[in-house]
């Protein structure tokens, strides 16, 4: 019953609210609203494009030193700075291009955010020719033209993003690519002016722009300005005076140029922290909030909520994921039942949980190895070839597109319904991998009882233990000799359902290779929601071939769930072979 007053009130917020899934004109804040020009509710679900302009350590799995400019430096260092700079011009050309774009759309995004390097548009300070003056670069405003064509031409909306500022605007080093030898946005008056002076040249530049939906104007600052020594996030910061000011500088800055354009703010401490910033001081203003890692309950974003209701402002949740499909689909239910859109992150990486998969190579993997004291130097030839590689693999056609975190985003957070993962098509000799089990939410597809990350609620960082495959809570591992995977560490009351596409309707016998873990390991086999084989497993020294015999299967669509009655174990591909 539950579920059912659920699914009524997520259809008649539809119902009511109409998200607008096409750009129509300006975005404005009406209340607590953000509406196009018709006076409609916009309810923006976009994705980040987190890596392209600025990268970040932890999405090229790097460890250690993770900002952008020691990750240049490094680079150079193992094949020269001429190569290094081809490495970066094809990073930019190839991670994302109108595809990307084109695809986003198709698959039921409305809108992009873009996360911009300063210094793709203006020199750094300490770079200056004269000081005090701003040199622009062309390469940033050409890639953002380009990027706002491709957002016109499928009626989505651009939010411009500033990620990295100058100086770096937090103690997070990695997401501003911050050089903390250097002074930072909040230690120096000429970051400061540079910051204010680029919001108003693209302010000039885009300001009759209609798909600029608005001017995320600084990503997740985290800085102590009260107390620096024991709270360098200003997660604790009760004043956020220098932030409050420079925002309020910004605007003016933007509203001398353009009058039309929604501007995002973001608190302190990543985000989440508007103690004394509020209230806003433009009509036109929305709060963004970043959410990660935490349980998906209404008290998750009870703040927020109570903001936006004493305020009258607008919410919108400008940066979220990293974390399991179960929980994407969670998170998206609470979102938009409370009509808060969203801007998942990032749109690919080297990883499983994002819409697309970026996939290394062997030189590359030499790099990392070195890099991480696993290996030897690489030649200057194998690390070109390995980053070149890298950089060729970001394209949408290199990439793996991960249609389970899309059906978590898009179909899931409003259907109990499952469907085909693969289309497992049964007939004499065939072989389905357990891995290939139906997409759908953890207890209709599957079920699982370690789901997802909510690390920052209880600790736990729980859902697919291997990270490789598929984004569920099911734990899958990678066999790198076969480069096959395989479902493991099986719990008591979990389970898998596959649909069976049947050509000929008779009795079939599996074999399932498994590989239990513990002695007492049983499983059972459901055919069409009806009993059909209950197994002991017998404790073997690796993989052996578990023979089900006699199931029955009917030509067409047929429903198979494999029980985990007892025991851990591992499971992996199952032969169909007709019985006479």
């Amino acid at each position: 019953m539950a579920y059912i007053r659920l699914t009524t009130l997520l259809l008649l917020l539809i119902i009511l609210v109409r998200p607008q899934t096409r750009a129509q004109g300006f975005l404005h804040a009406s209340g607590k609203q953000i509406v196009n020009e018709k006076g409609q509710n916009v309810l923006l679900r976009g994705v980040g494009l987190g890596g392209w302009m600025l990268q970040e350590g932890y999405m090229l799995q790097v460890n250690g030193q993770g900002m952008q400019h020691t990750i240049k430096a490094r680079i150079a260092d193992l094949i020269g700075e001429e190569s290094t700079n081809a490495f970066y011009d094809a990073w930019l050309a190839n991670h994302t291009r109108r595809i990307d774009i084109d695809s986003m759309k198709a698959w039921g995004f409305n809108s992009v955010r873009l996360p911009m390097h300063y210094a793709l548009y203006t020199l750094p300070v300490d770079k200056e020719p004269e000081a005090g003056k701003q040199t622009w670069l062309d390469k940033g405003f050409r890639i953002t033209d380009s990027l706002v064509a491709w957002c016109k031409a499928n009626q989505m909306y651009l939010i411009l993003d500033l990620h990295a500022a100058p100086g770096g605007q937090g103690n997070d080093l990695n997401i501003s690519d911050r050089d903390p030898a250097k002074p930072s946005l909040w230690e120096s008056e000429a970051n400061r002016q540079k910051t204010i002076a680029l919001w108003k040249k693209l302010a000039e530049r885009y300001a009759n722009e209609p798909n600029i939906g608005g001017y995320d104007i600084l990503n997740e600052p985290n800085w102590g300005f009260e107390d620096l020594a024991n709270d360098k996030n200003g997660l604790k910061e009760k004043g956020n005076q220098p932030l409050k000011q420079l925002m309020m500088d910004i605007t003016k800055a933007i509203r001398e140029a353009d009058k039309k354009h929604l501007i995002i703010i973001e608190g302190n401490g990543w985000g989440n922290n508007y103690n004394g910033i509020l209230p806003t001081w433009d009509n036109n203003m929305a709060l963004s909030f970043h959410k990660y890692w935490s349980f998906n309950t209404t008290g998750s974003i009870k703040n927020i909520l109570e903001t936006r209701d004493k305020y009258k402002v607008p919410v919108w949740l400008g940066e979220t994921g990293e974390n399991s499909n179960v929980w994407f689909t969670e998170a998206v239910q609470l979102l938009e039942v409370n009509n808060i859109g969203w801007a998942w992150w990032p749109l690919k990486k080297l990883g499983n949980n994002n819409p697309m998969q970026v996939h290394s190579n062997k030189d590359y993997d030499k790099v990392l190895a070195y890099w991480g004291n696993r290996g030897p130097r690489p030649t200057a030839a194998e690390a070109y070839n390995g980053v070149m590689q890298l950089a060729a693999a970001l394209k949408l056609e290199n990439t793996t597109i991960k249609r389970d975190v899309l059906d978590a985003l898009f179909r899931q957070p409003y259907s109990q319904t499952t469907i085909p993962f693969k289309a497992n098509v049964i007939q004499n000799g065939a072989v389905v991998k357990s891995v290939d089990y139906d997409l759908g939410r953890n207890g209709a597809a599957y079920f699982d009882k370690d789901t997802a990350d909510y690390h920052i609620s209880n600790g736990v960082r729980g859902g697919n233990q291997g990270r490789v495959y598929r984004n569920d809570g099911v734990d899958i591992a990678a066999d790198h000799t076969t480069d096959s995977y395989y479902v493991n560490h099986t719990e008591a009351g979990e389970w898998l359902q596959y649909t069976l596409n049947v050509v000929k309707a008779g009795h079939y016998q599996i074999k399932l290779n498994c590989n239990p873990a513990k002695e007492d390991a049983r499983l059972s086999f459901l055919v069409n929601n009806k009993t059909a084989k209950q197994i002991a497993v017998p404790k073997a020294n690796g993989w052996q071939a578990l023979e089900i015999n006699d199931i029955e299967l009917k030509k067409g669509p047929n429903n198979l769930r494999i029980y985990i009655d007892a025991g851990d174990m591992s499971l992996g591909d199952m032969q169909f072979t007709e019985v006479k």
